[in-house]
């Protein structure tokens, strides 16, 4: 225990990272599937459509002239497409094995998180704030399982903190600084459009703190950066720079209320809940206490709060670029305001419990959702119908209160008409339905929910004859979970039934497409 002890004073950031490094590498081995819509079917679906020549939802303007920008920035998928073709040319072709492979990526790239914000911590706050930041970015509860996530939410933060670093080091070059800062900051722009915010927050914290030169330089190199990333990635592809973002920024516009709604505070709840209260409210308490102190982090996190809090359309991940400075400024803030409170000084073991209780219930929290395999049912239903090919055509179904969702055609190696049915108001729906696509007959049947079923596979084998029951997936425990809590999220059990029409036998389950 002592040495243990010694270790961690001498040097507490090598701990730290060894922490880091240990939660991350578990995360990539387990942490399978997908934890939202957009950190596959924006990412890895488009890329490794594009890998195999095939136009996934007609992003690109393959032989189509008149194909209009779908509002996406190909920059993070188009990282993406680099990695898969690199290796796909190697040799992998198995999607297990290329997710590991991304999801390693993503967690090395997740530590520089850790090791600059202990840095911004150290450099604005004592040695003890400086630690506790580093232990948060390594082991909060929610943060290992994100790291490994293919979301530009969190893809975009390493180039925010290393732009946040470069402006508050003490640096002998600062214009230099200032202009790689901005470049940088152009790159998480070209990442998540939404960090326009955030930067502009940290060049107008230049501006309020009199470094003028730093500024401009900083503004010149971030403008610079997006012209030539963002600008260039679209005037290749569609003969015009920022043809993607005016689409992006058009669509956001027009449907700013079709998604997620919620009240200008619910960010403000959100940041509560997720950061564990009481130590929750500590954070959120000490990031306005030392607002002026650290005004390149707390204004540009303010102002993109602001933003989110104040645009109709509200999801959690939205606010996922701010929360490692939103746990740094805490921090500081706290640490730097109770060291100094007649109350706290007055009743350390209150405070000391705080955080036991804290760390306890953060542990708790941090090993099932570390492990978590997200979407499991969706995603081993594909790798299991990667042994029939061609497929062709599949047909989801569900019901009117459980729609079925998009499956994840990169698991199944091949790329396939899907049908999504879910409205069994009376027999003649389904052939109704399968009269859309004559030419396409599904090869198999994905039941999605458990209501109705029994006339639902009446309807589905009086319009194919040949149907029969194939397997059963399961969804995850924790995905089980998360369907308790909210049926919105579809982690259902999967009933597949295969068309003998196309596939007259089962096929064995060591056979390898």
């Amino acid at each position: 225990m002592n040495s243990i002890r010694k270790i961690w004073y001498d040097k507490p950031l090598t701990v730290i990272m060894l922490v880091a490094v240990a939660s991350r590498i578990v995360a990539t081995f387990f942490a399978k599937g997908f934890g939202m819509f957009d950190d596959h079917f924006l990412v890895i679906e488009p890329a490794a459509a594009w890998t195999e020549g095939y136009n996934y939802n007609h992003w690109l303007p393959m032989g189509n002239p008149d194909q209009v920008p779908s509002g996406h920035s190909f920059f993070y998928v188009g990282l993406h497409y680099i990695i898969l073709s690199l290796l796909k040319g190697a040799g992998m072709t198995a999607p297990w094995a290329i997710m590991l492979v991304i999801r390693a990526i993503h967690a090395a790239w997740s530590l520089v998180i850790v090791v600059f914000g202990y840095r911004v911590a150290h450099h604005y706050g004592s040695r003890q704030a400086a630690n506790t930041t580093g232990l948060l970015l390594a082991l909060y509860w929610f943060i290992p399982w994100s790291s490994v996530r293919n979301l530009v939410e969190t893809a975009c933060i390493p180039f925010l903190i290393l732009a946040v670093w470069l402006l508050i080091r003490n640096d002998r070059r600062p214009i230099v600084s200032a202009i790689v800062s901005g470049l940088l900051a152009s790159l998480a722009f070209s990442t998540r459009f939404q960090t326009l915010f955030f930067s502009f927050g940290l060049g107008l914290a230049l501006l309020l703190t009199w470094r003028w030169k730093q500024g401009l330089a900083y503004g010149i190199a971030f403008l610079g950066g997006v012209g030539l990333v963002q600008g260039g990635i679209d005037l290749y592809i569609w003969g015009r720079p920022f043809a993607e973002l005016g689409e992006y920024i058009r669509y956001n516009q027009a449907n700013a209320y079709t998604y997620f709604t919620g009240e200008w505070y619910n960010y403000l709840l959100l940041v509560a809940g997720i950061f564990i209260p009481p130590i929750g409210f500590f954070l959120m308490f000490g990031t306005i206490a030392r607002f002026r102190r650290l005004l390149l982090i707390s204004l540009p996190t303010v102002l993109f709060l602001l933003f989110h809090s104040w645009f109709p359309n509200k999801q959690e991940r939205f606010i996922f670029p701010i929360l490692p400075f939103l746990m740094i400024a805490g921090t500081v803030g706290w640490y730097s305001f109770s060291d100094k409170s007649n109350f706290w000084l007055h009743h350390p073991r209150l405070l000391r419990g705080c955080w036991i209780f804290f760390w306890i219930l953060n542990t708790l929290l941090l090993l099932p959702v570390t492990t978590m395999y997200s979407k499991k049912a969706r995603v081993v239903s594909m790798e299991y119908l990667a042994r029939y090919q061609p497929l062709k055509c599949v047909l989801l179904d569900g019901t009117a209160t459980n729609a079925p969702k998009q499956m994840p055609m990169f698991y199944s190696r091949q790329w396939f008409y899907q049908l999504e049915m879910n409205n069994h108001d009376n027999a003649d729906t389904l052939r109704f339905f399968l009269a859309r696509v004559p030419h396409v007959e599904p090869r198999f049947v994905l039941f999605f929910a458990n209501e109705q079923m029994p006339q639902r596979i009446r309807q589905a084998k009086e319009q194919m004859p040949g149907l029969v029951y194939e397997t059963t997936i399961e969804p995850s425990f924790i995905d089980k979970v998360l369907h308790w809590m909210n049926p919105y999220n579809a982690n259902e059990t999967i009933v597949v039934f295969r068309n003998t029409r196309f596939f007259p036998n089962k096929v064995s389950e060591n056979h390898q497409p």
